[in-house]
């Protein structure tokens, strides 16, 4: 048996690329997730997946940007499954663009999702975990707030706001809770979707089909930290592509 087996996994931004890709290997060895993102169309056939291959999964529409929608999806773990193990934060956008552009509404967005969704699930499963006295929180955080390149200030920034919240909350955690962030470089997504600069988006494309790496990859991290027994808190991974400097 692995320390994946049997753990309740709430995951956002679970539609698609690091999301979709940890439900399915989460499953695959165990664990019983809980899916949330925006997208129902999705969700609904990602969980029929999992059901249909054996594994146990719920789901529930979630934009992370809305507190409810945070504490609708743990609340959905407790009652499905009694009890939340594990909330995996993936969901997150990248809008980049040069500060000269001011594209404010892209500030704000990047914002509302890195950073105040990422609290809001804090604010949903820090009470249960500490109800249970155990719980584990991962973290997609991004190599964009590690090495800082034009275009990619105020993204980078949220990623680093979020780094600096996991160190805290990890800090103040205790003995009983456990705090994982991971960092991947390129990985083949929808991240570019979120750019409203054409020019970025083409050229972010262009360099994810060249050196990405699959979010199976991130998915593997993730499963890492979270089979680790009790007594071992995973801090930070870094997960890039060979070819990223």
């Amino acid at each position: 048996m692995s320390g994946i087996a049997g753990k309740v996994v709430a995951i956002t931004g679970a539609s698609s690329g690091i999301g979709e890709a940890t439900a399915r290997m989460l499953a695959a060895r165990g664990a019983k997730v809980v899916l949330g993102a925006r997208r129902e169309e999705r969700l609904a056939a990602l969980a029929a997946a999992i059901v249909e291959a054996g594994g146990d999964a719920a789901y529930r529409i979630v934009d992370v940007t809305r507190r409810e929608d945070l504490a609708g999806l743990v609340d959905l773990a407790c009652e499905r499954f009694g009890r939340l193990d594990v909330l995996v934060g993936n969901a997150g956008i990248g809008p980049i663009s040069p500060l000269d552009d001011l594209r404010v509404e892209d500030w704000d967005a990047m914002i509302d999702v890195n950073i105040k969704g990422f609290l809001y699930g804090i604010a949903a499963a820090l009470p249960v975990f500490r109800r249970q006295a155990a719980g584990h929180f991962v973290t997609v955080i991004s190599t964009a707030g590690l090495k800082i390149v034009p275009q990619q200030a105020v993204y980078a920034g949220t990623k680093n706001a979020v780094r600096t919240i996991c160190e805290g909350l990890r800090q103040e955690a205790g003995g009983a809770l456990r705090v994982t962030g991971i960092s991947p470089g390129f990985v083949r997504t929808d991240f570019a979707d979120s750019m409203s600069d054409p020019a970025l988006k083409a050229q972010v494309r262009a360099r994810m089909e060249e050196i990405a790496i699959p979010p199976e990859a991130i998915a593997r991290a993730i499963a890492f930290a979270i089979e680790q027994p009790p007594e071992v808190d995973v801090g930070d991974i870094v997960v890039r592509p060979t070819a990223q400097s």
